[in-house]
């Protein structure tokens, strides 16, 4: 039988955890609003090229999806490592998915400016 030690302060990290979904929940909403005005139809994923060119709303929206399906694709990494390495140190892999969480917000406000460029350390990620 394995038994499986949980440290004092790993609450911390499920806290943490937890700011996750609500980024994801506020991104959720900010790509919502973005499709609105923009005035794409769901199915679609995202604003064709010529849509995003000659709308400013669908540059919005396209690069508010981006941001969002960015932190889609990187939060299983950021759980599961957070989960693994708060087995050990919980007050610093909750503090640093609470910082992850933080640039997330700054990432997903800059990103979706309709201005990629704006986030400098990833200026070689398009938003369409």
């Amino acid at each position: 039988m394995t038994t499986l030690y949980i440290p004092p302060g790993f609450a911390w990290v499920g806290a943490s955890l937890l700011s996750l979904a609500g980024i994801l929940q506020w991104q959720t909403m900010l790509v919502g609003g973005a499709r609105k005005k923009a005035g794409i139809a769901y199915p679609r994923a995202y604003a064709e090229k010529a849509e995003q060119e000659a709308s400013k709303e669908a540059l919005v929206f396209n690069c508010a999806q981006r941001a969002h399906q960015n932190t889609l694709e990187n939060g299983p990494v950021i759980v599961i490592t957070t989960l693994i390495g708060g087995l050990r140190y919980p007050i610093l892999a909750a503090a640093v998915c609470a910082l992850w969480s933080l640039t997330r917000v700054v990432y997903t406000v800059r990103y979706s400016s309709g201005e990629p460029r704006k986030v400098l350390f990833l200026r070689i990620l398009p938003c369409n």
